[in-house]
């Protein structure tokens, strides 16, 4: 009697390519004495397979916990047919389907396998700096197109040696289809480069790049995304030449640790920190300053955290086993306000006035990817800047959207793409303040279109003007409707989406700027809102920004903004240090301009607000990255000054003139910075939360979301977080995208495409 077969056909979809699921798929299949085969297309992975029904059954049940480390299964479907006779199982060539739906997996550090191979001195590829399988390795960075297979990769260039080829048409073998793979043979290598461009001879480019950091000199090191500049981390007169040459004043310079151990003896380390430092995405973890730490003084000038990373390509571990140093500056290689470099032609030339040498290799990078930047909060990642890593992972939404593209903001780009229930936010693009970073940002939208296979039919920006992501979707107006989508409203959307929250709630949209309704800059909102719409119920009290822009770079003149407004011309006589130190400012013109309101926009911002008591207290009158002053603000908080500023409000607004005419009565007393900053961060926290108790006594609100960039102060977000949780609110926080402006894609495609499903007219 002829044994019965069941067939079925299995989709399954996710991040399933280039991450070894064929082979885990094979192995399970042939364990249950299975036959049939497995085949990536553009869609995702197949299945056909057929047996005895109940280890088809097993099968199926089991893809889920077989499925190797950097898969995520995002849906499995399962087809029944008729029998087809298959008599082995076998792993066959990808497909193209048309309607690409696979997920592309983001790059990710070398595995522990590989790194135990690159230490072996017997094995065939001790010390090789590019050295992956499918558990590791450059993905996003190097794919061209879908299928995710070798000819579609930069990697297509160099032929597999005999032993490479076994490898990869192994199914058992960890590289089978592992399309970087390669080895001293036939892969990558390395060359070292003066900054005249010359070649360096000797035999290990590696080695000697690592005796020249050693020895204090500054490293152009090639990676996964970009260019590093790399200097050991102990010399100051080597920091302080990297930060002069890169015209970086005082911004944080990022660091890579070769281990933990270095980490803990340098910061305040926690075990969820230590987590989030080991996770294959190795993200940059800003981590408290321990004392008694003897890194260079000029890596984080004024700053209390320190931004730390573990090695993550085997080219890293190699420079800290042949240094000896166990700590680097690793910064973006580029200018300040310019796309991380890519290749080594433009990193040489743009370059040679920074590093004194180039360690470089010839395995392209196609997309740049900096790296991302978070804290630990409450257990979780809480991202500053999404990027390598993490891009283009996708954010799944609670139902099927149109394909839209939303461009994002001015500052901290990134861009999203939406196809049914997927996401797909890119990767850190920067501000938009020159062409270098307005071509990446054009470039990186086509090559993610085509890859993902979307052409959007709708687009969603920002309302603000004169923003070159608003002017380059107006552009595109003549093929597609285009949804204005207005900033703080798209960042409560973004996180009520972040938390899959689809819900009206309370908003509280904090940040530096952003174009409002009115036309004016807002910045310190509450409102109400859904992903359709939303209603503006309290803001600070508006001020004017004497010299626009100006007013961002120097907060000396919010602080005379604030001061007049709660003074009037009077203020000059205020016996204060800051009213003192005005002598050397042109005094006069800035009231002129504040009388007659001469290029001086209002603004309700508590960003604008944070850098005024900055400079009110004496701390920072003039900034050289965005947010210093308020972050420095932040950084003196004395949690041992009692008291708190009580801020009014009512009729919509919240009353700022009071809160500086407490600021300087506490001055003129004697009081420190860090006691006015307790007061003040104390005195938003109590009315905040009043503000959402009333709103939910009016509406019946139970949810309160937090956005904007203040949310990177972790006091504000910490403590608020407690307050309202206490009086028996649900708190939504950023998790997948930034609370900053990285977050704002996900927010205008959001609103976009459910104002579109609505029938909202553009």
């Amino acid at each position: 009697m002829k044994a019965e077969l069941k067939r079925v056909l299995i989709q399954v979809r996710g991040v399933v390519q280039g991450v070894g699921f064929r082979p885990s798929m094979f192995r399970l299949a042939t364990g249950l004495g299975l036959c049939g085969r497995v085949w990536n297309d553009s869609s995702g992975v197949y299945i056909d397979v057929e047996g005895p029904p109940g280890n088809v059954d097993a099968l199926v049940a089991g893809i889920p916990s077989n499925a190797p480390p950097l898969s995520v299964i995002d849906q499995i479907r399962v087809e029944e047919r008729p029998p087809e006779g298959f008599k082995t199982f076998e792993i066959t060539a990808s497909e193209q389907s048309g309607g690409a739906g696979t997920l592309i997996s983001p790059d990710v550090a070398t595995c522990d396998d590989c790194l135990d191979e690159l230490s072996d001195r017997a094995n065939r590829r001790f010390r090789y700096p590019f050295i992956n399988c499918t558990n590791c390795g450059p993905r996003y960075t190097i794919i061209a197109g879908l299928p995710y297979d070798r000819p579609a990769t930069t990697m297509s260039r160099f032929r597999m040696c005999p032993a490479c080829e076994a490898e990869y048409r192994d199914p058992l073998d960890r590289r089978f289809h592992a399309q970087p793979n390669a080895c001293w043979s036939c892969g990558p290598r390395c060359e070292l480069l003066d900054n005249q461009g010359q070649f360096v001879p000797g035999e290990d480019p590696i080695a000697r790049a690592a005796a020249l950091l050693a020895g204090g000199r500054i490293v152009a090191v090639k990676g996964l995304g970009g260019f590093h500049l790399a200097v050991d981390a102990r010399n100051e007169e080597a920091v302080r030449l990297l930060r002069q040459r890169k015209r970086r004043d005082e911004t944080p310079f990022a660091l890579m640790a070769a281990g933990i151990e270095t980490i803990r003896r340098q910061t305040c380390l926690t075990d969820d920190e230590a987590v989030i430092l080991r996770t294959p995405q190795r993200p940059i973890v800003l981590l408290e300053k321990a004392p008694g730490g003897d890194l260079a003084p000029g890596i984080a000038p004024g700053n209390r955290y320190l931004g730390m990373m573990l090695p993550y390509t085997p080219l890293h571990h190699l420079l800290f086993q042949e240094s000896g140093l166990d700590c680097l500056v690793m910064t973006s290689g580029n200018f300040s306000e310019e796309p991380i470099i890519t290749d080594n032609r433009t990193a040489v030339e743009i370059l040679s006035g920074i590093a004194d040498y180039f360690l470089l290799h010839n395995r392209d990078i196609l997309v740049r990817n900096d790296d991302s930047i978070c804290l630990a909060y409450r257990d979780r990642v809480f991202l500053q800047r999404r990027s390598r890593g993490f891009a283009p992972a996708p954010v799944r939404m609670a139902r099927s959207y149109p394909r839209v593209l939303a461009v994002g903001a001015e500052l901290k780009n990134t861009f999203a793409l939406g196809r049914g229930e997927y996401v797909f936010l890119s990767q850190h693009i920067g501000d938009m303040e020159n062409y270098e970073v307005f071509s990446s940002f054009e470039q990186t939208i086509r090559h993610l279109e085509a890859l993902l296979e979307i052409r959007p039919e709708l687009l969603a920006h920002d309302l603000h003007p004169e923003y070159l992501t608003t002017k380059y979707a107006l552009s595109r107006r003549a093929e597609l409707p285009v949804f204005g989508v207005q900033h703080h409203h798209a960042h409560i959307a973004s996180c009520l989406v972040d938390n899959q929250f689809y819900d009206e709630a309370i908003g509280l949209a904090l940040d530096g700027t952003g174009y409002g309704t009115d036309g004016r800059i807002w910045g310190g909102e509450v409102l109400t809102a859904t992903l359709t719409d939303f209603a503006r119920r309290y803001h600070f009290e508006n001020v004017l920004m004497p010299g626009g822009e100006r007013a961002i770079k120097e907060p000396w003149r919010m602080a005379v903004s604030y001061l007049h407004q709660a003074y009037g011309a009077a203020f000059t006589d205020l016996p204060l240090p800051f009213v003192r130190n005005l002598a050397g400012q042109n005094l006069d013109l800035l009231l002129k301009m504040i009388d007659r309101r001469l290029n001086s926009p209002e603004t309700s911002s508590l960003g604008r607000l944070f850098d005024g008591l900055a400079a009110l207290s004496g701390l920072r009158q003039k900034v050289s990255f965005e947010g210093q002053a308020a972050m420095e603000f932040q950084m003196c908080l004395d949690e041992s000054a009692a008291g708190s500023y009580e801020l009014a409000f009512g009729d919509g607004r919240i009353v700022v003139a009071d809160l500086i005419r407490a600021v300087v009565g506490d001055l003129l007393a004697g009081q420190t910075p860090g006691a006015v900053s307790a007061r003040f961060h104390r005195g938003l926290v109590s009315v905040f939360l009043k503000i959402c108790e009333q709103l939910r006594d009016e509406r019946g609100l139970g949810a309160v979301a937090l956005s904007g960039g203040v949310f990177q102060n972790r006091w504000l977000l910490d403590h608020l977080h407690r307050a309202l949780e206490d009086k028996g609110f649900r708190v939504l926080t950023h998790h997948l995208v930034p609370a900053n402006d990285g977050g704002i894609a996900l927010g205008q495609l959001a609103v976009a495409a459910e104002r579109y499903l609505n029938g909202w007219e553009e």
